[in-house]
């Protein structure tokens, strides 16, 4: 277990990801995924409110309704939730009135007493920070929210919130939630040095780029691997020869802990300084093997070196 920033937050090093809940895994085989998880020792389940609404039909809020209907069913001991405000269509922008509407609605769709930990899911300059901030503040003062943290925001934004949260005398964010991956490591240039001033921990997305960093993706033709869905189209773009010199190193690492690709990518991103808990989804109940062997593997400070090595290197406009 690991504790998250300056919190009493103890979770798993890895948190499972709910945008799939209600999109491409139904509500059955989202329980089996979280039956499966919490039963292989995970407890912290990442979403949004927003999720998904970029579905056709769908209005936001999906995926919270079944984490909700799990926590309801199963009561499991120990459950960490984190969700997000900004994006969902009815809650738009980080206003006080809207932040504190839209966590009402979370906590009803979760059917929870307070949500562990809420994100500001992207920053929204229509809206004056100290507002927002005050708004989060107000969230753990009414016991709403136990801790608050910021997903998409710059170094500097999150700099000026921690010195307004200061100035008001509110709780200062606990987590950044950045993209970070083996393909994408520009976080460590200006969110890391943030986070080790502050005390914050990192919960990065994107932790397998996409699917990329799973091997299943070798070519940039998605269609010559076979997959032909928006998430192949994407994660296709990164297999240029220096992305593919990733993948035979992590491949190589993988098979000397007897774990796959995506196993050995969550360890290393764990082994990163400020790294709690990346976040890893899974459609299907037979990959959470995977992100369970990704969060008790334990790399060398060789295989890191060597990843980091071979990952020196950021694709073009990704």
């Amino acid at each position: 277990m690991t504790r998250i920033g300056h919190s009493e937050l103890d979770v798993f090093p890895l948190a499972l990801g709910g945008n799939v809940f209600g999109w491409t895994a139904d509500r059955d085989e989202s329980f089996a995924i979280l039956d499966a998880f919490h039963a292989g020792g995970g407890n912290f389940i990442d979403t949004a409110d927003s999720y998904s609404a970029w579905v056709d039909g769908h209005e936001g809020g999906e995926s919270e309704r079944i984490i909700g209907a799990w926590l309801a069913d199963r009561r499991p001991d120990g459950v960490v939730v984190a969700t997000k405000v900004s994006q969902h269509p009815q809650f738009r922008g980080l206003g006080a009135a809207n932040v504190r509407a839209a966590a009402e609605a979370s906590l009803e769709r979760l059917g929870v007493e307070s949500i562990d930990l809420y994100y500001a899911h992207f920053d929204d300059p229509e809206t004056p920070l100290e507002e927002t901030v005050a708004a989060f503040g107000q969230l753990v003062s009414d016991g709403l929210v136990r801790d608050t943290a910021v997903s998409n925001y710059s170094a500097d934004r999150i700099r000026e919130w921690v010195r307004i949260a200061r100035e008001l005398g509110v709780p200062e964010p606990v987590a950044i939630q950045p993209h970070y991956n083996l393909v994408h490591r520009e976080t460590e240039t200006d969110i890391v040095p943030v986070a080790e001033e502050y005390g914050m921990s990192l919960v990065p997305y994107f932790a397998l780029a996409k699917g990329f960093l799973t091997g299943k993706y070798r070519s940039t033709d998605a269609d010559a691997d076979g997959h032909t869905s928006p998430r192949a189209e994407a994660a296709a773009r990164y297999a240029t020869p220096q992305g593919l010199q990733i993948l035979e190193v992590l491949e190589r690492v993988g098979d000397a802990h007897g774990v796959s690709m995506a196993s050995a990518a969550l360890a290393w991103l764990r082994a990163k300084p400020t790294v709690a808990a990346p976040i890893a989804s899974a459609s299907k109940v037979s990959q959470v093997a995977d992100l369970l062997a990704g969060a008790t593997t334990d790399l060398t400070a060789d295989e890191v070196a060597e990843l980091d090595a071979v990952s020196e290197w950021t694709p073009a406009d990704m």
